[in-house]
């Protein structure tokens, strides 16, 4: 019999040559004398791969060398008359079936190396696009059949590992030991660039991408670039209006995850961040890094038109828009623009004629619970902005922005009819109504009008007969601040 015929008559024998520790291969015939040398081997293998499903078979002509004594077998393909490997096919880099974790099948698409074919072809899927496995449920699409079964165990709702520090569930075993090093503290993956430390390889990943500048990611609707895959997804979420996720509570929805659970803490009253300066408690961990700057004065983001700095990003670019004149906000009732979203909003419910927040001392309601906030501290006569110059108090930062301009002399906002210059923008709007003629605000008493909403009020003391402003001197009493000043003067004598 000759060696040929009788490898293809023992593939078995062959195969526990291949998958055993290797072992100089006899023949019956000649138990000794063939322990050395070279056979050329010809074997239909059959490569099954669980992941992919799918078999593929090839005949391969191997050069099988025994060298006896060394235990050391080495494969090397060496195929006659066959054409050269397509570039969908493995490249075989070099290999010892003495050492295990080589890497022995490389993409040549791309280059990478992997330890077994079936690696190589589920890998091959990414650069064609393919996706094998779908959910029955949803339908969505994988190129590993193991990532559809960790999928599939979001509909089941099966979380079967369990963190033992604060019970929370997990569908993988790799997500709950990167949770853990949350408890922990531990973050093993270090950046070279800046050695701030990160949980895991990916967000190492993310973060690299900052020092480089790398964005790969594009939008297709504005062109707006990530350095995230997941954050252009959820950026193309507010092309479509897509709000994914919805408070059980109230019904509503969020385009962020994130947004809908710090939402919910407004439903609980949950503040699990705290300032370790004041006290002071936040629903979200950027609310109270935001806030800890207002301790340490850091204003990293300066205006290059005025040189106003800014706490937050987001400031700066709200804040240019001043310089710019961009309004890129309108309302679809009135067409006014607006600088801000949150400002367009508060604009809106005067045409609804929503007030949602009450004072629960007089009743008055606001639009903006900030406006309600600056209200209460009328009752409670909090006056927590001072100035410096002459030590006067006030109940909001923008009186006192304007009263500090009365020691400056600055009168920034100017009359385009007649030149007149005034301290505030308010008090700006009020005199061109003289040039109008506009006045908006009637008494309900007797229908007269004003131009402003602070000449009204002073009328209506005169319906009902009130006099808040009193003489520290001789507690005469008078209707307007105006009319105590000059009566303070008889007392000085000062003309």
């Amino acid at each position: 019999m000759e060696e040929w015929e009788y490898i293809e008559g023992h593939q078995d024998l062959y195969k526990e040559a291949m998958m055993e520790a290797p072992r100089p291969l006899t023949s019956p015939e000649h138990p000794s004398k063939n322990s050395g040398g070279t056979f050329m081997l010809s074997l239909d293998h059959i490569v099954e791969d669980e992941d992919i499903g799918q078999h593929s078979s090839a005949i391969n002509l191997i050069t099988y060398n025994v060298h006896p004594g060394l235990h050391r077998t080495d494969l090397s393909y060496n195929p006659p008359d066959h054409e050269e490997p397509s570039p969908e096919q493995s490249q075989i880099v070099t290999t010892s079936t003495g050492q295990k974790g080589v890497k022995r099948f490389q993409c040549a698409e791309c280059g990478k190396q992997f330890t077994h074919r079936s690696g190589l072809f589920a890998h091959s899927r990414m650069h064609t696009g393919e996706k094998p496995f779908s959910c029955s449920t949803c339908g969505k699409c994988f190129i590993y059949r193991s990532k559809l079964v960790t999928h599939e165990k979001f509909h089941a709702g099966e979380k079967p590992y369990a963190c033992s520090e604060c019970g929370k569930g997990f569908t993988q075993k790799s997500d709950l030991l990167t949770h853990q090093r949350i408890h922990t503290g531990e973050k093993p993956f270090s950046c070279s660039e800046c050695g701030k430390g990160f949980i895991t390889n990916h967000h190492l990943k993310l973060h690299l991408r900052i020092h480089t500048g790398e964005k790969p990611y594009s939008c297709s609707e504005c062109g707006k670039c990530f350095n995230d895959k997941s954050r252009l997804h959820t950026h193309e979420r507010t092309h479509r209006g897509d709000k994914p996720f919805k408070c059980l509570e109230c019904g509503k929805c969020f385009i962020h995850k994130s947004d809908l659970v710090a939402h919910e803490k407004s439903h609980t009253g949950e503040k699990p961040f705290s300032c370790s300066e004041c006290g002071k408690c936040f629903i979200t961990k950027d609310k109270l890094r935001l806030h800890q700057k207002s301790h340490t004065g850091e204003k990293p983001y300066l205006c290059s038109e005025c040189g106003k700095c800014f706490t937050q990003k987001s400031d700066l670019i709200t804040h240019d828009r001043i310089h710019t004149g961009e309004k890129p906000f309108s309302c679809s009732e009135c067409g006014r623009c607006f600088i801000t979203k949150h400002h367009l909003k508060l604009h809106q419910k005067i045409h609804t004629g929503e007030k949602p927040y009450s004072c629960s001392e007089c009743e008055k309601c606001f639009t903006d619970k900030s406006r309600l906030h600056k209200h209460e501290r009328s009752h409670i006569g909090e006056k927590p902005f001072k100035c410096l110059e002459c030590e006067k108090c006030f109940t909001h930062k923008s009186d006192l922005i304007a009263h500090e301009r009365s020691h400056s002399g600055e009168k920034p906002f100017s009359c385009s009819e007649c030149g007149k210059g005034f301290i505030s923008k308010h008090n700006l709007k009020v005199h061109q109504r003289i040039h109008t003629g506009e006045k908006p605000y009637s008494c309900s008493e007797c229908e007269k009008c004003f131009n402003s909403k602070h000449s009204l009020k002073v009328h209506q003391r005169y319906h009902t007969g009130e006099k808040p402003y009193s003489c520290s001197e001789c507690g005469k009493y008078f209707t307007n601040k105006s009319d105590l000043v000059r009566h303070e003067k008889n007392h000085t004598g000062e003309k």
